[in-house]
Order: structure tokens, then C-alpha cells, then sequence
């Protein structure tokens, strides 16, 4: 963007555009006057409302001349010393560091916030996947109780088995006649 001497001269230079293009438009448009003296039959013109251009340039010119107030307004008073400006400058400077340390402060928030969100999700994730294989780990946790079974099944059929082999009859002809 323009400075303000830049944009004052651009909006000059546009108001000088509009005089000209109103001035134009008016001889462009007028009817001929006569003159005493002179004979001459002018071909005519079409004749267009004078008072849509005279509006329509009245209203460029007046909106023009307010930009250019504006514009002047806007630019620094000769009253505004060097010291005053250097003061504003400072201001605007302290300001400007207070609003990135609160900017660098929302940050940090920002981050800590983004990291708990993370870690929630990620929790959620963990137990939407536990709850969809709770196969998997019943079954494990079913083998190593199915292995403690089978071992003390194992182990009792033993112990009953070593206890009944001395109370089982032998079918052979040697033990009916003992």
C-alpha cells in the first residue's frame, strides 16, 4: 500500500480526471448556440438528459473532494514534533511486545490443550481396539486356566492311578489262585 502523500496525489490526479471528463461530456452534449451574424445549420445531435451526467459527475467530484479531506486530515500536523513521535513510536512498540507475549502465552495453552486432547484420543483409541478383540485376551487368559486344569486333572488321575493299580485284579490264571 501507498503512503498517505502517494495516495493524496493518486486521489488528486482522479479529481482532476473527473473536471475533465465533466467538462467533456458538457461539450460533448450541449445544444450549439447561434451566433448573431453567422449562418450556419449544424447537423443535429442526439439528445441525451443532460441531468444524469451532471448527477453522476457531481457525485464523483463530491465524493472525491471528501477522500481527499480525508487524505489531509490524516497526514501529520506540523505541531506534531519529533519528540511526540518518537513517544508514539514507543507506545505503539511496548503494545505491539505486550500482544506477542500474550500471543506466545495462548500458544503454550494452545499446545498443552492439543497434547491432552491427543492423549485422551489416544486412550479412546487403545480401549475401542480392547473392546473389539476381547476374544484375544480371554482367550489367553482361558488357555493358561484351561493349563492349571489340565495339570491338576493330570496330576489327580496319577495320584488315583498309582492308588488302584494294587487294588485292580489281574484276570490272569495266577492271580485267581492267589
Amino acid at each position: 500500500m501507498a503512503d498517505r502523500l502517494t495516495q493524496l496525489q493518486d486521489t488528486i490526479n482522479q479529481q482532476a480526471e473527473h473536471f475533465c471528463n465533466s467538462v467533456g461530456i458538457l461539450q460533448q452534449y450541449s445544444t450549439p448556440s447561434k451566433f448573431p451574424g453567422f449562418d450556419r445549420i449544424g447537423t443535429p445531435q442526439p439528445h441525451q438528459s443532460q441531468e444524469d451526467y451532471a448527477a453522476l459527475f457531481a457525485n464523483l467530484i463530491a465524493r472525491c473532494a471528501k477522500d481527499i479531506d480525508t487524505l489531509i486530515e490524516s497526514l501529520p500536523s506540523e505541531e506534531s514534533s519529533q519528540e511526540l513521535q518518537v513517544a508514539s513510536l514507543s507506545r505503539l512498540e511496548q503494545e505491539n511486545q505486550q500482544a506477542g507475549e500474550q500471543l506466545e502465552e495462548v500458544v503454550r495453552q494452545g499446545e498443552t490443550l492439543l497434547q491432552r486432547i491427543q492423549a485422551a484420543l489416544q486412550d479412546i483409541a487403545q480401549s475401542q481396539l480392547d473392546m473389539q478383540n476381547p476374544t484375544s485376551t480371554t482367550v489367553i487368559n482361558m488357555n493358561l486356566s484351561s493349563s492349571n486344569i489340565k495339570q491338576e486333572s493330570l496330576s489327580s488321575i496319577n495320584t488315583v492311578s498309582s492308588n488302584n493299580t494294587h487294588q485292580l485284579s489281574d484276570p490272569s490264571p495266577n492271580s485267581i489262585n492267589q
